[in-house]
């Protein structure tokens, strides 16, 4: 994978990633979403890094910002989702 910056291409390595940076940076990056997305757009997309980092960014804004978390935060995220804890924001 490689990122693109003001300052040109360079091979990604684990600590080349800024939270808030432009998603369309993450050249190469595979944005993936949830089955559950509806055709509005209205979903999240996550794409894995290079040194166990995962990008999230908004569907309906893809060239914004992403946010960058470890694979250790994306697993408790997961893990949570799945236990319910996060229930109570469902619409």
């Amino acid at each position: 994978m490689m990122l693109q910056t003001d300052h040109g291409r360079f091979p990604a390595g684990q600590n080349d990633y800024d939270n808030g940076m432009p998603a369309t940076a993450l050249e190469g990056a595979r944005w993936l979403k949830s089955r559950r997305s509806n055709s509005q757009g209205n979903c999240v997309e996550i794409a894995e890094l290079p040194g166990d980092r995962v990008a999230m960014r908004n569907s309906r804004h893809p060239e914004g910002p992403a946010l960058i978390y470890t694979q250790a935060e994306i697993n408790a995220l997961i893990l949570g989702a799945k236990d319910g804890d996060f229930d109570n924001l469902l619409g």
